[in-house]
């Protein structure tokens, strides 16, 4: 009887091992079926992230382009008006020069058919202040030179001239007129210079 009952029981036993591994198997399926579930969703998410990515890309590049093109005119249309400064630039100043230009053609053609000199001479030195009335509103000026100190900041010395009269190193003659563009000077004067007589023994 005993023995019997020993066999009843590791049958049982048998049984119920026999049927554990089944209750695992299906518990395994169900988080299997939950984490494919799963990894079906996340590649969704993603593909959504980077699509929305992918759009602002591609709007950054477009935007991008439209200020490379923007700037590529804005440059080009420096370099034009740069090019215009240089060929234009003295335009103003070019037309205010055109009447002197005028009255020295006239001055010219007077001369011909007069003997009138001092007429001419009147004339030709009107033109001249007139010419000099240009010069200055465009911010040219004569160097003082006759009378003043020598400074070769603003005067050449081509020779000297002794003269008992006067302090050394004083210009006392012009040759060529010295001018300054707005303060800066742009030709010295050339002059001559006066010096002590040499004494003589």
């Amino acid at each position: 009887m005993n023995e019997k009952n020993k066999d009843l029981n590791t049958e049982e036993k048998e049984e119920r091992h026999d049927e554990a591994p089944g209750e695992t198997g299906h518990d395994h399926k169900h988080e299997d079926h939950k984490k494919k579930k799963k990894k079906e969703e996340i590649p969704d998410e993603i593909k959504k992230e980077l699509e929305e990515k992918d759009a602002k890309i591609k709007s950054l590049e477009e935007r991008i382009l439209y200020l490379q093109a923007d700037f590529e005119n804005f440059k080009k249309m420096k370099v034009k008006e740069r090019q215009d400064t240089l060929k234009f630039g003295n335009e103003t100043l070019i037309k205010e020069l055109l009447p002197v230009l005028d009255n020295l053609e006239l001055a010219l053609k007077h001369s011909e058919s007069t003997e009138d000199y001092k007429g001419i001479h009147d004339g030709v030195k009107l033109i001249l202040s007139e010419f000099m009335k240009v010069l200055e509103k465009a911010g040219i000026k004569q160097v003082d030179a006759i009378g003043q100190k020598f400074d070769p900041n603003f005067h050449e010395a081509f020779f000297q001239e002794e003269h008992e009269d006067m302090e050394p190193d004083t210009v006392v003659s012009e040759l060529q007129r010295g001018y300054l563009l707005n303060d800066r000077l742009i030709r010295p004067s050339r002059v001559a210079v006066s010096k002590k007589p040499d004494i003589q023994q």
